[in-house]
């Protein structure tokens, strides 16, 4: 508990030397004007930070101040304050000691919110002190479940649609900014993004709704609604992304642009049949992902030469291979990006164009239309461009057309989906190409994979097991220091923050074309690709490791790890 005021707060500003006498009692004279506290009238007037404000507490009070966007919170604590009664006080519970809960406050001298906690909770209560700003970011992150089930029981309690008139009551529903499902979708988009979400998954079952967020490539459930939810909100995903919402029976896909502050995000919207309901998922694109450069893609300094050599062909197919996922489509965008000069003529085709590049011509496949990426490339091919961009090699004729445009003087760039590197020759031969075109052709190859990176703010060392000895072709008998997260509140407690690209990068030369030519051994191809500089997935993951930018579980969701 806080122990009994020693000095007042003016006083201890000004003998830190924050602020000057005649500024404190400026301040207590608007303090009686106004009826607010002395710490804000200071804040307000810009006189003093509110940091400043927290220390000058923490010292008058023995009160501890918290970050928490630094901290391990328990789930438990925040479940059982509801989010109305954290709003009202500005406040965060965040942990319990010894059957008491801690709970972080923008104004800890507050003993209504403290007596309020403690009658809802029915635990005494540990102040901390926070940032306001700090508490409400807090609130809108581990609180965004109750928010959607609040709108949801709002939205059930309001309105039970009539299924003959659910067009004309939606499409009116649409017009109020207030109505319970916007709110929750407003809600659902604006968490998934505050979260760093790359997708947004709506699953309906027997009774109840999942919705699912994939935060650094992990799915975590967020919130479990009732089934009566279902029909609102995907009538109202699809009136934003401007789809039938009378059609139930087959798949439909659409396009949302939302704003979050002062960034346009865009969201892809795919909508599935299933047989509880339709089933959403939701690909958050944003913008700013795709002007990374290639400094920024996590690249060591040998692969970043390797891929600067390799573009500086002026012909020739480059591929960027790996699961879907992967980050292929962030390379493209960067490769195209560093291509992209008012000489040279760039043209891409696309299955959806996902990110607009200025002074790039880009092409959507079409294939209801007869707009595939066999009869788009040709068509291509016809308006005179340097370099084109084919965003899948699917089938054996997209393949035959972009070796055919690749060896008649134009730079290609595309992705496959192939294990490693070396893989990618065989995958053209099997699709029918031949082993001279392919050779003649390819001018390198780029597998990538993503894997999550240690949360920096928990990050801590460990003593390795033998088994990761072993994994990292370590002496067992020597002591090995890794790192991993424990979890705080920056990372949501998965120990992870934010993914990398881990790279093995095939630049191809006379010996490969050789090896090519005369056999289709993927083993022997890698064999001189090693040879040659490669450094495959599994070495340059290993290296992360040991640097302590990610852990050996997360090296084992990009490679085989061996029995060892």
């Amino acid at each position: 508990m806080a122990k009994l005021i020693r000095k007042r707060l003016g006083d201890i500003l000004v003998d830190s030397g924050k602020i000057t006498i005649l500024q404190v009692n400026s301040a207590l004279s608007t303090q009686k004007i106004m009826g607010k506290k002395l710490g804000e009238v200071l804040i307000e007037s810009g006189v003093v930070s509110e940091m400043d404000i927290i220390d000058a507490i923490q010292e008058q009070t023995d009160i501890s101040k918290v970050d928490l966007s630094n901290i391990k919170y328990d789930n438990k604590a925040i479940k059982i304050i509801p989010q109305n009664l954290c709003k009202k006080y500005i406040l965060a519970p965040f942990g319990f000691e010894d059957n008491k809960i801690k709970v972080a406050l923008a104004d800890p001298l507050n003993m209504y919110a403290i007596d309020d906690v403690s009658i809802s909770t029915g635990l005494e209560v540990i102040p901390y002190i926070a940032t306001k700003q700090e508490i409400q970011r807090f609130i809108e992150v581990h609180y965004s479940s109750e928010s959607v089930s609040l709108a949801a029981e709002e939205m059930k309690r309001e309105s039970q649609i009539n299924k003959n008139a659910e067009v004309q009551e939606l499409e009116e529903m649409d017009s109020i900014k207030n109505a319970p499902v916007v709110k929750m979708i407003d809600q659902l988009f604006k968490n998934a993004i505050e979260m760093r979400a790359s997708d947004i998954h709506i699953e309906p079952f027997e009774t109840e709704v999942r919705i699912r967020y994939r935060i650094d490539g992990e799915l975590q459930i967020i919130n479990v609604l009732g089934k009566e939810s279902l029909g609102p909100l995907v009538a109202r995903i699809k009136i934003l992304a401007g789809l039938n919402i009378a059609e139930r029976r087959i798949p439909q896909d659409g396009k949302i642009v939302t704003s979050v502050g002062q960034d346009e995000v865009d969201l892809r919207i795919s909508i599935l049949p299933v047989v509880n309901g339709e089933k959403i998922v939701i690909r958050i694109l944003d913008r700013k992902s795709y002007k990374v450069g290639k400094e920024k893609l996590g690249l060591s300094s040998e692969n970043l030469k390797k891929i600067e050599n390799i573009i500086k062909n002026p012909n020739g197919i480059v591929l960027v291979t790996g699961p879907t996922g992967s980050g292929k489509s962030t390379t493209l965008y960067t490769l195209l990006s560093e291509l992209n000069r008012e000489n040279v003529n760039i043209i891409t085709i696309e299955d959806p164009v996902e990110y607009t590049l200025n002074g790039i011509n880009q092409v959507n496949v079409n294939v209801k239309a007869g707009m595939t990426f066999a009869s788009g490339l040709r068509s291509i091919l016809r308006q005179d461009p340097d370099v084109v961009m084919i965003g899948e090699i699917r089938d054996d004729e997209t393949a035959q057309i972009a070796i055919k445009a690749a060896i008649t003087g134009h730079l290609v760039l595309s992705t496959l989906h192939t294990n490693d590197a070396p893989s990618s020759v065989t995958r053209l031969i099997d699709m029918g190409i031949e082993s001279y075109l392919v050779s003649t052709s390819i001018a390198g190859v780029i597998a990538q994979r993503l894997v999550r990176k240690i949360c920096p703010h928990c990050k801590e060392a460990y003593e390795a097991s033998d088994y990761e000895k072993r994994v990292l072709e370590h002496d067992e008998k020597l002591p090995l220091i890794l790192y991993k997260g424990k979890g705080c509140g920056h990372c949501n407690n998965s120990g992870y923050l934010g993914r990398l690209g881990v790279y093995e990068i095939m630049e191809i030369k006379r010996a490969h074309r050789d090896a090519i030519n005369n056999s289709r051994d993927t083993d022997k191809i890698r064999d001189i690709a090693i040879e040659n500089g490669m450094v495959t997935l599994a070495d340059e993951g290993k290296k992360l490791v040991l640097q302590g930018t990610t852990t050996v579980t997360e090296l084992a969701t990009i490679t085989l790890l061996v029995d060892v």
